[in-house]
């Protein structure tokens, strides 16, 4: 029996019912960024739409699969103004820069400990270079769920970004890591630029009854969940294949790590 059977297993028996299916799950969100400035970091935030009320009851403003399509998504809002751009040290090395310079509502101290360029060798493509920024949320269940990870495709960007973002998938309820925002720039002639305020990324979850709807809630910052973080976090910079600890992450997880603020 995997984990996932084992860990699944569990649950119903703490529901009482082994065959049963949750019809909602919760799912807790907190942040964790160590260099402050917490205020930064504003809530997931349901995806909605402002549309015109429709002229038809054909409208898809109305159509039941793209209503629930949207509504299984969370925004999370970009925490800053910023406007990159890749240039080229005397020694050739490749370096971000702020296009902003003096103007830039970020000092460089903000940025260096948000964000990195890459190494070339972790590129997946050599005129490709990947940045990496800091997003602190961190999601956590009690039942078997998986948090996934995207760019924001259901909104409208009148400039694209001048590459994608690499998306991820992970199950919350066994690894409730911090999330960070991957970006693999295709086109380096143009700049990449960052809004406060727009939508960043898109947050969905996967439970074990497709029909489920999440509860998204402000999670408790208690000492189980603090402790277990720290005895996940980082491990890639140790290990490779992370995937593969799920099952000793599972042995030392406490029974329960969701609690709701408030």
């Amino acid at each position: 029996m995997s984990w996932e059977d084992q860990f699944a297993e569990e649950a119903d028996r703490r529901e009482g019912d082994a065959q049963g299916k949750s019809r909602s799950v919760t799912v807790g969100w907190t942040v964790r960024f160590p260099q402050g400035g917490d205020a930064i970091w504003s809530p997931p935030k349901p995806f909605s739409r402002k549309d015109p009320k429709p002229a038809s009851a054909k409208s898809v403003q109305v159509c039941p699969a793209a209503i629930d399509f949207d509504r299984r998504h969370f925004v999370i809002p970009c925490p800053i103004d910023l406007t990159l751009t890749i240039g080229r040290q005397p020694n050739g090395q490749l370096q971000l820069m702020d296009a902003d310079g003096q103007k830039s509502a970020m000092r460089p101290q903000g940025r260096n400990s948000m964000m990195l360029l890459h190494p070339q060798s972790e590129w997946r493509h050599p005129e490709r270079p990947i940045i990496q920024i800091v997003a602190p949320y961190v999601f956590v269940a009690d039942e078997p769920c998986y948090v996934v990870q995207t760019a924001p495709y259901l909104d409208y960007f009148p400039t694209p970004r001048p590459g994608v973002q690499m998306g991820g998938r992970f199950p919350v309820h066994i690894w409730p890591r911090p999330l960070s925002w991957g970006f693999e720039w295709h086109d380096v002639s143009k700049p990449l630029v960052l809004k406060r305020g727009e939508p960043w990324f898109y947050v969905r979850f996967e439970t074990e009854n497709p029909a489920a709807h999440i509860r998204l809630v402000e999670q408790e910052d208690t000492e189980e969940l603090d402790k277990y973080l720290k005895s996940i976090v980082d491990v890639s910079n140790y290990v490779n294949k992370t995937y593969s600890m799920f099952g000793e992450a599972r042995r030392i997880r406490p029974d329960k790590l969701l609690k709701p603020k408030g």
